[in-house]
């Protein structure tokens, strides 16, 4: 076998498990948006589909339900807000751990990823406690804090290499013409490192969005959000798939069509992280 005839075999096996996988992906999601034009009844009785069974019934129904709709409000709110907050208070971190020499930084660092790790389990019976007492639960200010919890030290490590790739010539120059040091954070190294706010930012919203068990455990119904809403209309005597599956594509539109306009942005971050760092 040539070398030509050996790059592209391996470029067809590359291209065919890369679509095998995709389409092992997108399947579930797939069924979702199927099932959300279906009846009730079509789904439970495994009737073989037929464009006949096609109807906006159950979106109707997910539009019409109030509790649903502020779900899907409450859950842009909090992930704004704490992705807001999470790349602010990653930012600053991972600037003061890159930028600066002092005892302790890779144990502070690396005390970081290891609370990242902990389970959440572990975690939200003292948060439960600790927003009761001081009347954070059921609240978006007290979700918002929570979700920052896990957001925050994913984004200082997404944001470490950025910081540490940015050349010393630029803080110098900028120290020599008197800009102080948060200045000097404002005005050079955030546009530097944009690409990989941004790419933290994504990834911070999405696991704002998507987040289950704090926001089960620590909202009622003023703050509950999307993914408690949904999981909600499971119970009782009646399965309501259609309506599950119809909202469950509602949630998912907005996050598909943020990461598609973000894109571009996206594999700029990444791209530059992964040589830089």
């Amino acid at each position: 076998m040539t070398m030509a005839q050996r790059r592209k075999t391996i470029t067809g096996a590359v291209v065919f498990f890369a679509v095998l996988l995709l389409a092992v992906e997108l399947y579930p999601i797939f069924i979702t948006l199927l099932n959300g034009f279906r009846r009730d009844i079509v789904i439970l009785s495994g009737q073989k589909f037929s464009p006949g069974q096609l109807t906006t019934d159950s979106y109707m129904l997910v539009f019409k339900n109030r509790q649903m709709m502020k779900a899907m409000g409450n859950s842009i709110a909090v992930g704004l807000l704490s992705t807001t907050l999470s790349v602010g208070v990653g930012a600053m971190a991972a600037y003061g751990i890159s930028r600066f020499k002092f005892r302790g930084r890779n144990a502070l660092a690396y005390s970081f990823l290891v609370f990242r790790m902990l389970p959440q389990m572990s975690l939200v019976v003292a948060l439960y406690m600790m927003f009761r007492a001081v009347g954070l639960r059921d609240t978006i200010f007290g979700i918002t804090l929570a979700h920052s919890s896990f957001n925050v030290p994913y984004v200082i490590w997404m944001l470490i290499p950025f910081f540490t790739s940015v050349d010393k010539s630029y803080e110098e120059a900028a120290m020599v013409d008197g800009c102080s040091r948060f200045a000097l954070f404002r005005l050079v190294f955030l546009p530097l490192v944009a690409p990989g706010l941004v790419v933290a930012a994504v990834f911070a919203f999405i696991n704002s969005w998507n987040e289950f068990l704090y926001a089960l455990i620590l909202t009622g119904v003023k703050a509950r959000t999307a993914p408690v809403a949904i999981s909600s209309l499971i119970g009782g005597d009646t399965l309501t798939w259609g309506q599950m599956c119809a909202a469950s594509t509602i949630m998912l539109t907005p996050v598909f069509v943020f990461t598609l306009a973000m894109q571009r942005f996206l594999i700029r971050g990444v791209s530059a992280g992964g040589v830089k760092g």
